[in-house]
Protein backbone atom coordinates (compact mmCIF):
# COMPACT_ATOMS: atom_id res chain seq x y z
CA UNK A 1 0.00 0.00 0.00
CA UNK A 2 2.74 2.34 0.82
CA UNK A 3 4.49 1.90 -2.72
CA UNK A 4 0.65 2.43 -4.44
CA UNK A 5 0.37 5.74 -2.78
CA UNK A 6 3.89 6.79 -3.70
CA UNK A 7 3.06 5.71 -6.89
CA UNK A 8 -0.21 7.90 -6.99
CA UNK A 9 2.04 10.89 -5.50
CA UNK A 10 4.82 10.06 -8.37
CA UNK A 11 2.46 9.75 -10.79
CA UNK A 12 1.11 13.56 -9.76
CA UNK A 13 4.88 14.58 -10.52
CA UNK A 14 4.46 13.04 -14.34
CA UNK A 15 6.66 13.69 -17.47
CA UNK A 16 8.41 17.10 -16.51
CA UNK A 17 11.84 18.49 -15.74
CA UNK A 18 14.92 21.04 -15.74
CA UNK A 19 18.26 22.94 -12.80
CA UNK A 20 20.02 26.09 -10.84
CA UNK A 21 22.81 27.35 -9.17
CA UNK A 22 25.85 25.62 -9.98
CA UNK A 23 29.13 25.78 -11.89
CA UNK A 24 28.53 24.75 -15.27
CA UNK A 25 30.96 22.35 -16.90
CA UNK A 26 30.65 22.58 -20.75
CA UNK A 27 28.62 19.10 -20.61
CA UNK A 28 26.20 20.92 -18.35
CA UNK A 29 25.97 24.22 -20.46
CA UNK A 30 24.87 21.78 -23.21
CA UNK A 31 22.23 20.23 -21.78
CA UNK A 32 20.89 23.45 -20.24
CA UNK A 33 20.44 25.10 -23.57
CA UNK A 34 18.46 21.54 -24.65
CA UNK A 35 16.09 21.92 -21.34
CA UNK A 36 15.95 25.86 -22.38
CA UNK A 37 15.00 24.80 -25.58
CA UNK A 38 12.73 22.26 -25.08
CA UNK A 39 10.99 24.58 -22.02
CA UNK A 40 10.51 27.27 -24.65
CA UNK A 41 9.44 25.51 -27.27
CA UNK A 42 6.16 23.46 -25.17
CA UNK A 43 5.97 26.36 -22.81
CA UNK A 44 4.65 28.36 -26.33
CA UNK A 45 1.79 25.95 -26.64
CA UNK A 46 -1.58 27.40 -25.60
CA UNK A 47 -2.40 24.06 -24.36
CA UNK A 48 -1.33 20.42 -24.81
CA UNK A 49 -2.88 17.10 -24.60
CA UNK A 50 -0.67 14.42 -23.12
CA UNK A 51 -1.45 10.72 -22.82
CA UNK A 52 1.11 8.64 -20.82
CA UNK A 53 2.11 5.01 -19.36
CA UNK A 54 3.67 4.24 -16.26
CA UNK A 55 5.20 1.84 -14.32
CA UNK A 56 7.12 1.33 -11.17
CA UNK A 57 10.11 -1.13 -10.43
CA UNK A 58 11.77 -1.70 -7.01
CA UNK A 59 13.62 -5.09 -7.11
CA UNK A 60 15.04 -5.22 -3.62
CA UNK A 61 11.43 -4.88 -2.47
CA UNK A 62 10.17 -7.55 -5.25
CA UNK A 63 7.84 -4.74 -6.80
CA UNK A 64 6.75 -4.55 -10.15
CA UNK A 65 3.65 -2.07 -11.28
CA UNK A 66 2.69 -0.91 -14.76
CA UNK A 67 3.48 -4.04 -17.17
CA UNK A 68 0.50 -6.15 -17.19
CA UNK A 69 -2.18 -4.51 -17.60
CA UNK A 70 -0.53 -1.21 -18.15
CA UNK A 71 -0.44 1.79 -16.08
CA UNK A 72 -2.23 4.76 -18.58
CA UNK A 73 -2.77 8.45 -17.24
CA UNK A 74 -3.76 11.46 -19.34
CA UNK A 75 -3.37 15.44 -18.88
CA UNK A 76 -4.54 18.26 -20.82
CA UNK A 77 -2.41 21.53 -19.60
CA UNK A 78 -3.03 25.02 -19.93
CA UNK A 79 -0.76 27.48 -18.44
CA UNK A 80 -0.86 26.45 -14.55
CA UNK A 81 -4.20 25.16 -15.19
CA UNK A 82 -4.34 21.62 -15.15
CA UNK A 83 -6.96 17.82 -15.27
CA UNK A 84 -4.85 14.94 -14.91
CA UNK A 85 -6.88 11.34 -15.01
CA UNK A 86 -4.68 8.73 -13.30
CA UNK A 87 -5.96 5.69 -11.34
CA UNK A 88 -9.44 6.20 -10.94
CA UNK A 89 -8.79 9.86 -9.68
CA UNK A 90 -9.01 13.53 -11.35
CA UNK A 91 -6.61 16.15 -10.67
CA UNK A 92 -8.67 19.44 -11.27
CA UNK A 93 -6.30 22.41 -10.61
CA UNK A 94 -8.35 25.95 -11.95
CA UNK A 95 -5.37 28.16 -11.19
CA UNK A 96 -6.15 28.58 -7.73
CA UNK A 97 -7.85 25.38 -6.16
CA UNK A 98 -7.03 21.82 -6.69
CA UNK A 99 -9.94 19.50 -6.91
CA UNK A 100 -8.80 15.87 -6.32
CA UNK A 101 -11.57 13.72 -7.49
CA UNK A 102 -11.62 9.78 -6.41
CA UNK A 103 -14.18 8.35 -8.46
CA UNK A 104 -14.06 5.03 -6.57
CA UNK A 105 -15.49 6.24 -3.36
CA UNK A 106 -17.02 9.34 -4.47
CA UNK A 107 -14.95 11.74 -2.63
CA UNK A 108 -13.43 14.84 -3.48
CA UNK A 109 -10.80 17.14 -1.15
CA UNK A 110 -10.07 20.59 -2.38
CA UNK A 111 -7.60 22.48 -1.81
CA UNK A 112 -6.06 26.02 -2.10
CA UNK A 113 -3.39 26.24 -4.62
CA UNK A 114 -1.50 23.46 -6.13
CA UNK A 115 0.68 20.78 -4.47
CA UNK A 116 3.21 21.91 -2.80
CA UNK A 117 6.43 20.84 -4.53
CA UNK A 118 8.68 21.56 -1.63
CA UNK A 119 8.75 17.10 -1.27
CA UNK A 120 11.08 17.07 -4.17
CA UNK A 121 8.44 15.81 -6.31
CA UNK A 122 7.80 17.43 -9.93
CA UNK A 123 3.84 18.34 -10.67
CA UNK A 124 2.33 19.24 -13.27
CA UNK A 125 2.07 22.59 -13.05
CA UNK A 126 5.76 22.81 -12.65
CA UNK A 127 6.45 20.82 -16.08
CA UNK A 128 8.57 23.13 -17.87
CA UNK A 129 10.09 25.01 -14.68
CA UNK A 130 11.20 22.99 -12.38
CA UNK A 131 14.85 22.28 -13.61
CA UNK A 132 15.50 26.30 -13.53
CA UNK A 133 16.03 25.19 -9.44
CA UNK A 134 17.28 22.85 -6.98
CA UNK A 135 19.02 20.38 -9.92
CA UNK A 136 22.75 19.79 -11.34
CA UNK A 137 22.57 17.93 -14.86
CA UNK A 138 24.68 16.50 -17.78
CA UNK A 139 23.76 14.99 -20.99
CA UNK A 140 23.62 11.66 -20.75
CA UNK A 141 23.59 8.85 -24.12
CA UNK A 142 21.84 9.66 -27.28
CA UNK A 143 19.44 6.59 -28.45
CA UNK A 144 17.29 5.12 -31.01
CA UNK A 145 14.43 4.05 -29.63
CA UNK A 146 11.58 2.83 -31.71
CA UNK A 147 13.34 4.65 -35.16
CA UNK A 148 13.44 7.94 -32.81
CA UNK A 149 16.85 9.56 -31.94
CA UNK A 150 16.14 10.52 -28.16
CA UNK A 151 18.42 12.29 -26.45
CA UNK A 152 18.67 12.03 -22.31
CA UNK A 153 19.60 14.24 -19.76
CA UNK A 154 20.57 13.26 -16.37
CA UNK A 155 18.88 15.73 -13.15
CA UNK A 156 20.14 15.42 -9.60
CA UNK A 157 18.66 16.96 -6.97
CA UNK A 158 20.99 19.15 -4.52
CA UNK A 159 18.97 18.58 -1.83
CA UNK A 160 20.82 15.56 0.13
CA UNK A 161 17.44 14.85 1.79
CA UNK A 162 15.51 14.40 -1.31
CA UNK A 163 13.23 11.22 -2.02
CA UNK A 164 14.53 11.40 -5.67
CA UNK A 165 18.23 10.71 -6.00
CA UNK A 166 18.17 10.92 -9.86
CA UNK A 167 16.14 11.83 -13.11
CA UNK A 168 16.56 11.18 -16.34
CA UNK A 169 14.86 13.38 -18.91
CA UNK A 170 14.19 11.72 -22.50
CA UNK A 171 14.08 14.39 -25.56
CA UNK A 172 13.07 13.89 -29.01
CA UNK A 173 16.28 15.18 -30.88
CA UNK A 174 13.83 15.88 -33.82
CA UNK A 175 10.91 17.64 -32.35
CA UNK A 176 12.75 18.88 -28.95
CA UNK A 177 9.29 17.08 -27.35
CA UNK A 178 9.48 15.35 -23.77
CA UNK A 179 9.54 11.73 -24.99
CA UNK A 180 10.32 9.77 -21.35
CA UNK A 181 11.25 10.52 -17.99
CA UNK A 182 12.87 8.03 -15.40
CA UNK A 183 12.91 8.85 -11.42
CA UNK A 184 15.13 7.19 -8.98
CA UNK A 185 13.78 6.94 -5.48
CA UNK A 186 15.67 6.94 -2.69
CA UNK A 187 14.30 3.62 -1.51
CA UNK A 188 15.65 2.03 -4.90
CA UNK A 189 12.12 2.18 -6.80
CA UNK A 190 12.90 3.33 -10.47
CA UNK A 191 9.44 5.16 -11.91
CA UNK A 192 8.82 5.81 -15.61
CA UNK A 193 6.85 7.62 -17.26
CA UNK A 194 6.54 7.27 -21.54
CA UNK A 195 4.33 10.16 -23.51
CA UNK A 196 2.51 8.03 -25.88
CA UNK A 197 -0.04 10.29 -27.40
CA UNK A 198 0.90 14.29 -27.64
CA UNK A 199 -1.36 16.95 -29.15
CA UNK A 200 -1.28 20.74 -28.86
CA UNK A 201 -3.32 24.05 -29.46
CA UNK A 202 -6.62 21.91 -29.18
CA UNK A 203 -10.06 23.76 -28.81
CA UNK A 204 -11.15 24.07 -25.35
CA UNK A 205 -14.32 25.42 -23.59
CA UNK A 206 -13.98 28.04 -21.42
CA UNK A 207 -15.32 25.74 -18.62
CA UNK A 208 -12.59 22.98 -19.21
CA UNK A 209 -10.70 23.42 -16.13
CA UNK A 210 -13.94 25.16 -13.92
CA UNK A 211 -15.07 22.52 -11.37
CA UNK A 212 -18.84 21.86 -11.19
CA UNK A 213 -20.10 20.88 -8.21
CA UNK A 214 -23.78 20.54 -8.68
CA UNK A 215 -22.97 17.69 -11.38
CA UNK A 216 -20.79 15.86 -8.31
CA UNK A 217 -23.26 16.81 -5.46
CA UNK A 218 -25.92 15.32 -8.39
CA UNK A 219 -24.51 12.36 -8.24
CA UNK A 220 -23.91 11.65 -4.70
CA UNK A 221 -19.97 12.71 -4.08
CA UNK A 222 -18.86 13.30 -0.72
CA UNK A 223 -17.25 17.09 -0.99
CA UNK A 224 -14.56 18.20 2.35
Amino acid sequence: MKEMNSMIKMGMLCIFLLTGNVVFSQNSKEAKALLDEVSTKMSAYKNMFIDFSQTLVNEDAGIKYGDEPPIRGEIVISGDKYQLEYLGNTFLYDGKKLHVINHDEKEIAITKGDIDADDGFIYPSKLFTFYKEGYQFKMGKLQNINGRNIQFVSLFPMDSSSEIVKVELGIDAKTKHIYNLIQTGSNGSKTTFTITKFKSNEVLSDSFFTFDKQKYLAKKYTID
